[in-house]
């Protein structure tokens, strides 16, 4: 990992065109042999569809039971999730972070989406 990862906060991760609908856990970020990871942002950006009916998705070791549903414009909108003064757990080495769609969107839509942090 360069300097950067772990001087300053950085893309982590980008995972694109994860799904949306189904219900289950997508992958966005594994964190690296022998460091720590902290998140402290994630974008939830280019649509594929309108995410109505996508009310409840979980971030690992994060932020839980997130709703989506105002990202209705496909191709444009997006969102940007950050820690808001909570606390969190950190990711231990290998651990995946990951979204879990809970209740997602009504009809069939992928999203593309980033991680940011920084690695110990």
């Amino acid at each position: 990992m360069s300097a950067l990862n772990e001087n300053a906060l950085t893309l982590l991760g980008r995972a694109t065109g994860v799904d949306m609908k189904t219900a289950q856990a997508n992958d966005l970020f594994t964190v690296p042999v022998g460091k720590v990871a902290y998140i402290t942002h994630v974008v939830i950006r280019n649509p594929s569809a309108s995410m109505v009916g996508g009310s409840d998705y979980d971030f690992t070791n994060w932020k839980q039971t997130v709703s989506l549903v105002t990202l209705t414009t496909l191709g444009t909108d997006y969102i940007v999730l950050d820690s808001e003064n909570t606390k969190y757990t950190e990711l231990a080495a290998e651990t995946d972070f990951q979204i879990t769609v809970n209740t997602g969107t009504t009809a069939a839509c992928t999203a593309d989406i980033d991680v940011f942090g920084f690695l110990v």
